[in-house]
């Protein structure tokens, strides 16, 4: 059974301490911003980044599956596809086959975002895995993929 805690201060230090998720949020917040950075001369986002990535596939993806592999509803993939979609780098379509289904459809000049952005990636994603040793890494890796 666990020790009830309090709302002390020295409670604030242990959530502080071993709170996964807030080690989570504060770890996702300080990468993104390093990307964000980092890609911000191409006129992206990490998280367009993210989107455009998931989407270079040999056939267009639909919606719905892009949804469950970013974790995300619908809603909010919606309103992240729209500035990509206004650039021209996403195309939205209604699947031939299911006309309830939209398939998300990367560009041409989303490609060409997409491949200008990767060397961007590579980099920053090297620096980083410079600052870690190849085991925290892995080790790291492989517990975020266990929680999504």
């Amino acid at each position: 059974m666990s020790k009830k805690l309090n709302a002390s201060f020295q409670t604030t230090l242990h959530v502080y301490d071993h709170c996964l998720c807030f080690a989570a949020q504060r770890a996702a917040r300080a990468l993104a911003r390093r990307f964000d950075e980092a890609l911000s001369p191409i006129g992206l986002t990490s998280g367009q980044f993210s989107l455009l990535t998931s989407l270079n596939r040999p056939d267009p993806p639909s919606m719905s599956s892009i949804a469950a592999l970013l974790v995300m509803d619908r809603t909010t993939l919606t309103a992240n596809l729209k500035p990509l979609e206004q650039r021209g780098w996403v195309e939205i379509a209604v699947d031939p086959a299911d006309r309830r289904v939209r398939r998300l459809i990367l560009t041409a000049a989303g490609r060409r975002v997409l491949q200008a952005a990767l060397p961007i990636w590579q980099q920053v994603h090297g620096d980083i895995d410079r600052a870690m040793t190849v085991s925290d890494g892995r080790s790291l890796r492989r517990g975020l993929r266990a929680l999504a």
